[in-house]
Formats: structure tokens, C-alpha cells, sequence
């Protein structure tokens, strides 16, 4: 197993195979992993509460910002 696998690792993508959704799925697992990181730090006493609230919203503000330049959700009419 490599390094980079084990640290970050990544499930597939089993929904509608559409390149915008793929790259959503990447993001999201990213987001994902950051967020465990961020928690195991706050649990472990390297981060303040405070300071893993702030770095969770900013990295949920960037999938959000993601979702909106990819076009997800978004209704076709």
C-alpha cells in the first residue's frame, strides 16, 4: 500500500457518472478527510475548539463554493 493511499484514501463513485459529479465526489472526500483530521486534533488538545470551528466553516464554505461552480442541484428549465 502507498503512503498517499493510506493518508488519504478514496472510495468510488458509484452515482451517475457525469465529470462535474466526479469532481464533487473528489471534493467531497476531501472535505471529509480534512474534517477527521481537524476533529482528531481538536480531541487530541492541538487545536482549540474554536480554532477547529473556524477551519471546519471555511473549508464547508469551499465545498459549498465548489457545488455552486460545478452546478449541482441546480434545476434545468
Amino acid at each position: 500500500m502507498d503512503k498517499t493511499d493510506f493518508l488519504y484514501p478514496r472510495s468510488r463513485y458509484r452515482g451517475a457518472v457525469k465529470p462535474e459529479n466526479l469532481v464533487f465526489n473528489a471534493n467531497l472526500q476531501e472535505f471529509s478527510q480534512r474534517v477527521s483530521y481537524i476533529c482528531c486534533l481538536e480531541t487530541g488538545g492541538k487545536m482549540s475548539p474554536a480554532e477547529s470551528y473556524q477551519a471546519i466553516k471555511s473549508l464547508w464554505k469551499e465545498l459549498k463554493q465548489s457545488k455552486r461552480q460545478l452546478g449541482i442541484g441546480e434545476t434545468d428549465t
